[in-house]
């Protein structure tokens, strides 16, 4: 990839205009188009200001890209072992250590519930996919079925349980740090 190609992905992944990058950076409107066009090339003064301004610098620029992984099969899932009797989870994107997302599908036998977590930093959000479940936050009770889904600040108690003494349920339940 070109450096002002490169630059200009930067540039609108971060949602600034040439403009706005041009008044970050002490360039004229003028060159950060004729950069982004590659009609010019930077020094490397000028390309670490710019960096700087896109919240990146030369040795992450420059790092080699490795194409970003984007299907995630079913068979590459990763069993989730400490669980409580009943519960069964399966980490559905195990390679994502470096992002602040961890999505987990958890099934819950009927009467099974999941162990209570105590406070922790992010957030919370979960879809039901199939049965019903109880999510308990501190001591509050909230009824989901189907379809529902939750979404809340992690500095509570939870767990969620399912209820059902029949059926199973099936939720997909992400954590954001």
């Amino acid at each position: 990839m070109k450096i002002g190609e490169k630059i200009r992905r930067l540039r609108l992944s971060r949602g600034l205009t040439q403009e706005e990058l041009a008044v970050r950076t002490d360039l004229t409107r003028g060159f950060i188009s004729q950069l982004e066009n590659d009609k010019t090339s930077p020094s490397i003064v000028t390309l670490e200001k710019i960096l700087t301004a896109l919240g990146t610098d030369l040795k992450h620029f420059f790092a080699d890209e490795t194409e970003q992984k984007v299907v995630y099969a079913k068979n590459e899932r990763v069993p989730v072992y400490d669980e409580p009797p009943g519960v069964k989870s399966s980490i559905l994107i195990p390679d994502i250590e470096t992002t602040k997302l961890d999505p987990i599908l958890v099934v819950l036998n009927p009467g099974a519930q999941t162990e209570e977590e105590e406070y922790h930093e992010g957030r919370e959000f979960g879809f039901v996919l199939s049965g019903r479940i109880e999510l308990w936050l501190d001591d509050i009770k909230y009824k989901l079925k189907e379809g529902d889904c939750f979404y809340f600040k992690a500095d509570k108690r939870h767990y969620v349980k399912n209820p059902d003494k029949k059926n199973k349920a099936k939720l997909l339940w992400i954590e954001i740090y």
